[in-house]
This record gives structure tokens, sequence and C-alpha cells, in this order.
């Protein structure tokens, strides 16, 4: 390892190439075991190829989301505390549903509100 003073003062190290490579192989190794316990402590979640296809295609992420969940619409309108009218439009993608809704919907079905959108 080597150490370079820029001209602005600024300490920059050269390492071999090996010594690098070895220190992104462990970042890596780290990330992954840390996905690894999120996973097994409940904080996170595999999602099957099917899931994301679906979602990628365009289909509604909330049916997407509530059928991944085995919940049938009526049942997760009544966890959110809204009309299956209601749900169907927005699973129609006729309404967009409003933020608090949304909300209860991202609750009901364990998924950030961002995994709707």
């Amino acid at each position: 390892m080597q150490t370079i003073k820029t001209p602005n003062g600024e300490t920059l190290v050269i390492l071999p190439l090996a010594e690098y490579e070895s220190l992104i192989d462990q970042a890596d190794i780290a990330a992954a075991n840390r996905i690894k316990a999120d996973i097994s402590a409940g904080r996170d979640e595999l999602v099957p190829a099917e899931i994301v296809t679906r979602l990628l295609s365009g289909e509604s992420a909330v049916k997407v989301w509530r059928s991944h969940r085995g919940l049938s619409a009526k049942d997760l309108a009544a966890e959110a505390g809204i009309s299956a009218p209601y749900l169907s439009e927005i699973e129609g993608g006729k309404k967009e549903g409003s933020l608090s809704v949304m909300k209860k919907i991202a609750e009901v079905l364990k998924v950030d509100l961002d995994d709707l959108t």
C-alpha cells in the first residue's frame, strides 16, 4: 500500500489490484449476510420471480400483492376499512386511492407504500 498527497491536501491510497478486489469481495459478502439476516428475522422477504414479472408488466401492484398474500379482494377491502367496489376501482386503475387508503392497503399487505406505486 502506498499513500499520495494531492495538491489540495487530500490523501490517496494505492493498493495492489488483488488487495482492492479482496476488499470489494468482503464488502459484497458482508452486504449479502446482512440481507440474509434481515430475511431470517422477518424484516425483509424474497419476492418470487413471478411476482416481479407481474409488477414489471404493469399489472396493478395492489392486485399482485393481494394475490401473493392470498387475500381475496373482499378480505383486503375489509381489513383496509374500505369498500370492495372502491378497492376494485383502485386495482382496475380507475381511481388512484387517497394517500391514507393506500397506506392502509400497504399495511395490510405488509409492503412499503412505495411498493404499491
